[in-house]
């Protein structure tokens, strides 16, 4: 059975893009070159309140491709799947393809 996990307050759940180590004519390339930490949101948490206890929601959807934070975040594994939990702070910011 496989495990869903929501998040709660303002906690993102992202799974990591591991970028590929080689081109598709095989050529090798250099970890400095691939490092680009980041992920895909899977799950959102509802968000927080306020001090005025106004709700404030996460600032990014399920499905956003997410630039990480070198350090940090929670280690999850499901279903031999690692994840990794983040507050919506500590996302830098979106990828989008232009």
């Amino acid at each position: 059975m496989a495990k869903r996990l929501i998040p709660t307050f303002n906690r993102i759940l992202v799974e990591k893009i591991v970028p590929p180590s080689q081109t598709t004519a095989g050529i090798l390339l250099p970890e400095s070159s691939t490092k680009l930490n980041s992920g895909k949101v899977i799950s959102v948490g509802p968000g927080l309140r306020g001090t005025e206890g106004k709700h404030i929601p996460p600032s990014v959807k399920e499905g956003d491709t997410v630039l990480l934070p070198d350090y940090g975040g929670t280690q999850v594994k499901l279903d031999d799947k690692e994840f990794y939990l983040y507050r919506d702070e500590d996302i830098l910011g979106t990828l989008h393809d232009n």
